[in-house]
């Protein structure tokens, strides 16, 4: 019997701590983009500068490209007037 209280109170605290220690996870829109070759639209936008993505990109068959969401974005957040 002290055994199975063990084990549950293992199993509550286990899980206890793995509810607590998992947050949200922030999406981030980087401003460039590979695309090519199974990668689609908008492709893998993770990078931050144009040489990182084509260090990444280099002898894949592959490019980079400006990250669509971040542009729009961007100018969507610059807009003087939002109600116009």
């Amino acid at each position: 019997m002290r055994r199975a209280r063990l084990a549950i109170l293992a199993l509550m605290s286990a899980g206890a701590a793995t509810m607590a220690g998992s947050g949200s996870a922030a999406a981030i829109d980087y401003p460039y983009c590979i695309q090519g070759r199974g990668w689609g639209i908008p492709g893998d936008c993770s990078y931050r500068s144009y040489a990182e993505c084509m260090a990444t990109a280099s002898g894949r068959g592959v490019y980079c490209n400006f990250n669509p969401r971040f542009a729009f974005d961007r100018q969507r957040r610059e807009r003087p007037y939002p109600n116009y």
